[in-house]
């Protein structure tokens, strides 16, 4: 096992388009922190988002993982391009003459996914580990342990979306009509929720029922947006008579959906690679 994903980090490296998409996902990740940095103040109107409590135990989890997921298309990138590579380059077939079967190569593939989304998670957990301790307003131990169970959302999400994106990459070969079918997939599923939401089931939740089942819909209701969970967005509501009554906790239901799509994209790029003549 170490030996497949040692061949596919390797390949990766090589790539230097690779590696700086890598690289560059990472350092993007670290600019999180500089929203600490980010002040306003004119006048009587200060502006200070550390001071808000975007950085407070346990809120940080949430805001962390949340903002995070959105870089998640640089790494995107990299897998739908280590895979199209493997037509492009010949490495495929050269992997098999030299006696790697279709399921280790397989197996390697979702290794590389299953690393990505574990660094990406340890890199968000070290990263707001060390900004709730040096801005969060609540220290204690018990509190700073609370809502972790976002890192696993962000840990399955990832997962769950590079092998989708792994999936496409074999399906479809090239890395960029497979983002264009991301895209594309992207939109039906909008289109499809519109509908569902507000022409066929407009006044029940039948449609966001039903479209919980949707591969990046699943992924996204993993980790809701965090903004309206803030006191002074909450204020703010209060104030002109709007009732938040959103559900920001993580549901296992939801991480088992993810869970059960990315072994079918994982089976079905099996299946696609096994039925494929090379």
């Amino acid at each position: 096992m170490k030996r497949l994903i040692f061949i596919e980090l390797q390949k990766i490296w090589m790539n230097r388009a690779s590696r700086i998409l890598t690289l560059t996902y990472f350092i993007l990740l670290s600019f999180i922190a500089l929203i600490a940095s980010i002040k306003f103040d004119i006048g009587p109107f200060k502006f200070h988002l550390a001071e808000m409590g975007i950085f407070n135990f346990p809120f940080i989890w949430h805001f962390n993982t949340y903002v995070a997921a959105f870089l998640k298309f640089f790494l995107a990138i990299v897998i739908v391009s280590m895979m199209a590579n493997e037509y492009s380059y010949g490495t495929l077939k050269q992997n098999l003459i030299d006696g790697l079967s279709k399921k280790e190569f397989i197996l390697s593939k979702f290794l590389t996914v299953i690393v990505f989304a574990l660094c990406s998670t340890i890199f968000v957990f070290v990263m707001s580990l060390l900004l709730g301790l040096s801005f969060s307003s609540y220290n204690e131990f018990d509190v700073i342990l609370m809502d972790l169970d976002y890192l696993l959302a962000f840990f399955i999400k990832l997962a769950g979306f590079f092998s989708f994106c792994l999936f496409l990459g074999i399906l479809v070969k090239r890395s960029a009509f497979a983002l264009g079918f991301l895209l594309v997939w992207s939109i039906f599923e909008s289109i499809i929720k519109g509908i569902l939401v507000f022409r066929i089931f407009p006044n029940s939740s039948t449609g966001d029922t039903i479209m919980q089942f949707f591969p990046l819909e699943a992924m996204s209701n993993l980790i809701i947006e965090p903004f309206t969970r803030l006191s002074v967005i909450r204020t703010i509501g209060t104030q002109i008579g709007v009732e938040n009554t959103k559900d920001y906790s993580v549901h296992y239901f939801s991480i088992l959906i993810v869970a059960v799509w990315t072994f079918l994209f994982i089976y079905f790029s099996y299946k696609l690679l096994k039925r494929r003549d090379l």
